[in-house]
C-alpha cells in the first residue's frame, strides 16, 4: 500500500513482506511501515496535528541517519522481518519529541 505522506518515495516490492511497504529514499536509504505503525502515525496526525511536521521531520532524520529502518507497530511482534535494520515505534520518535496523546481507554466497571 502507498501512504499518502510517503507517496514522493520510490515503493520497491519485498516479496517477504507482503504486508509492508518497502520505501526507498532518492540517497539510498530503506524504510518499511508497517500497517499498524501507519494508524498510530494517523493518530497523532488526527490528534495532534499541529505536531504532526515535527514527527514527519523525526522519522526523516532517523532514516537518514540509521539508513534502514523498520516503523513497526510492536516491537515483540513486528510484521516485517528483515536484517540489518532497526525497529522502532511510534513512541521512539513522539516521546523525545515531548508530544504525547493521553490514552483515556479503560477496561469495563461491569467485572464486579
Amino acid at each position: 500500500m502507498i501512504y499518502e505522506e510517503f507517496k514522493h518515495f520510490n515503493v520497491l516490492e519485498d516479496k517477504n513482506n507482503p504486508f509492508c511497504t518497502l520505501y526507498e529514499l532518492p540517497s539510498g536509504e530503506r524504510f518499511y511501515i508497517e500497517p499498524a505503525f501507519y494508524t498510530q502515525l494517523m493518530g497523532f496526525k488526527e490528534f495532534r496535528g499541529d505536531d504532526f511536521p515535527r514527527i514527519m521531520e523525526r522519522m526523516m532524520e532517523l532514516i537518514h541517519k540509521n539508513k534502514k529502518v523498520v516503523f513497526t507497530g510492536s516491537y515483540e511482534n513486528p510484521q516485517t522481518e528483515v536484517d540489518d535494520y532497526i525497529y522502532l515505534e511510534i513512541y521512539d520518535i513522539t516521546d523525545p519529541l515531548q508530544i504525547y496523546v493521553e490514552d483515556k481507554s479503560r477496561g469495563s466497571d461491569y467485572g464486579d
